[in-house]
């Protein structure tokens, strides 16, 4: 039966993996090795010249990877997948892809502090150039685009103000000039946005988050055309050699099998913790896609199908009220990091965006007092409950 026609659930189940031919195994086997062997001289010659498929080293490619690269690209509606040992190792290998000395890059000013990181501080090393803007303002993007624009990067919800970008109107304006659309899509998850459909040109994704859904593993994914990935394959993933392991991608097949039925939970949790936030007399303002009062809210819903389990909120009392709240919670964990079961807060101005400098955050209204909540899976209520308590 063709993926096309199949549910996403289905294909989160089935694509990409078959019974094993070998013994007959349901869950694909971890193909634990280092090498492959071959029959003879001649198969290993045309596996090296690339006149016959099959696997030659594992990080050149491995059967348990392959599986959840077929996967990826059907959820994602892609032609083909990339996984990598962490989101950071597939964001650099797409955009040292996409670039070379003297191009430019336009990005969401909101960004992930690494990725931040990479685009101002290792590229300007290899002749790159960056530009951060408010990417919700199309004609911002516009103006920012020039002749040496390649690449328009974008968070879309950003993390962690959950500003929205119009993926499809970007994808115009960077196509009339000749640039790609790069979407980072981790906290949406294929299940809620679907970036290639609206006109991306290749969608990333930190696996550790919701694809993996449980807090054990460091991986990455990148999806697109069946060309441009393997160009990303048999340069910067083979030869800088951010391999995913085997069993890292076991445990990606895994998370996968489940993401739709975890990404309804995180949506109903996320909502119903954002309503609680909301009408709290000690909260000043709860920044979630979600809500009917977000002027972003009619974009939301326009491509987007949910609105996950990450928000972020400020205190009244500002700076200060957020450190006793964080300070005191008992069931959220205070740690970085987010997709996980387990209900995490953090801090962005001092941990996650820390290495974004200061006026760049203010621009990006990454305030002192923000707080970034990722809901996870426990009984909402349970939630609601400690966030009283810390915040009482």
């Amino acid at each position: 039966m063709s993926t096309k026609k199949q549910g996403f659930s289905t294909k989160a189940i089935h694509a990409g993996q078959q019974p094993d031919p070998s013994y007959g195994s349901l869950s694909t086997p971890i193909y634990q090795t280092s090498t492959f062997v071959f029959k003879d001289v001649a198969q290993g010659a045309a596996r090296f010249s690339g006149d016959e498929e099959g696997y030659i080293y594992t990080r050149l490619g491995n059967p348990t990877q392959t599986a959840l690269e077929e996967k990826m690209a059907v959820l994602e509606g892609g032609e083909a997948a990339a996984a990598f040992a962490s989101g950071m190792a597939a964001v650099t290998a797409v955009l040292l892809a996409m670039l070379s000395k003297g191009d430019h890059v336009v990005h969401t000013s909101a960004l992930y502090g690494c990725t931040y990181a990479f685009l101002h501080e290792l590229a300007p090393r290899f002749g790159i150039s960056a530009t951060s803007i408010d990417t919700s303002d199309l004609q911002a993007v516009d103006r920012a685009m020039q002749p040496n624009t390649k690449v328009v990067y974008l968070e879309s919800p950003a993390n962690p103000t959950m500003k929205l970008c119009d993926i499809a109107a970007i994808a115009e304006i960077a196509r009339s000039r000749g640039a790609k659309v790069v979407v980072d899509n981790t906290f949406m998850t294929p299940y809620f946005q679907q970036p290639l459909a609206l006109g991306a040109d290749v969608v990333v994704h930190s696996a550790t988050k919701y694809i993996g859904g449980h807090g054990d593993v460091i991986a990455g994914l990148a999806v697109g055309e069946k060309e441009f990935i393997d160009e990303v394959k048999m340069t910067t993933l083979k030869d800088i050699g951010g391999t995913i392991s085997p069993f890292n991608a076991w445990l990606l097949l895994r998370g996968l099998k489940t993401l739709p039925v975890r990404m309804e939970r995180h949506d109903s949790n996320g909502r119903a913790v954002t309503e609680f936030l909301e009408q709290h007399p000690a909260v000043d303002k709860v920044y979630y896609p979600g809500l009917e009062s977000c002027e972003q809210y009619q974009l939301a819903m326009r491509q987007m199908s949910g609105f996950g389990g990450i928000l972020a909120f400020e205190l009244k009392e500002g700076y200060e009220a957020g450190v006793r709240m964080m300070n005191k919670v008992k069931l959220c964990h205070l740690a970085v990091s987010l997709g996980d079961v387990d209900t995490l807060i953090q801090h962005p101005a001092s941990m996650t965006h820390s290495v974004v400098p200061e006026d760049e955050r203010v621009r990006a209204f990454i305030t002192p007092g923000l707080v970034r909540l990722a809901v996870g899976l426990e009984d909402v209520e349970d939630i609601i409950a400690d966030l009283e308590q810390a915040m009482s």
